[in-house]
């Protein structure tokens, strides 16, 4: 188990234990992250900005719920993990790389996104979920999954193989 599951289930297990459907907002206010959500141009999806022992995240409320949600879990994921950051701001390459929007570009970005994933789809509930789902493919798990822990597709392809729940996504 990596240092993100670590982290994330430490934080499901207090604050949602049992719960398929993490309030990752209720997640941020617990850490005292201050959340502000503004239209803003599509070029950042979210920023993280800490000073004096202060975090507010502020997230593009232009963006479809489930990219808030993930991107609001990232930015937890690099404020518990990486704390020597004063600003982030999420989204500047993927606009500009769009082929590349999936692939973490350094260490820190892919922890940030196995926290996110682990904060929003517990495993245990993952695997419950997995189980009581009438679904005959792969595919179809992960539709009906993604829908039931309002995350993406990709993230919810990405965990349930991480999981060892599907082969491949």
């Amino acid at each position: 188990m990596s240092k993100a599951d670590v982290v994330a289930r430490a934080i499901t297990d207090r604050l949602a234990p049992g719960s398929a459907l993490v309030d990752v907002e209720k997640v941020a206010v617990d850490l005292g992250v201050v959340v502000v959500r503004q239209d803003t141009d599509q070029a950042v999806d979210a920023m993280l900005i800490s000073r004096d022992g202060r975090v507010a995240i502020g997230l593009s409320g232009a963006r479809p719920v489930v990219t808030q949600r993930f991107a609001l879990a990232h930015m937890i994921g690099h404020y518990r993990m990486h704390a020597r950051r004063d600003l982030l701001l999420d989204g500047l390459l993927r606009r500009r790389h769009a082929r590349l929007s999936s692939i973490p570009t350094d260490r820190e970005e892919a922890e940030a996104n196995r926290f996110a994933g682990a904060l929003l789809v517990p495993e245990k509930a993952a695997r419950e979920a997995a189980v009581r789902a009438d679904c005959s493919t792969g595919a179809d798990l992960v539709d009906a999954l993604a829908g039931e822990f309002q995350v993406s597709r990709l993230v919810m392809g990405y965990r349930l193989v991480l999981l060892g729940v599907i082969i491949d996504a």
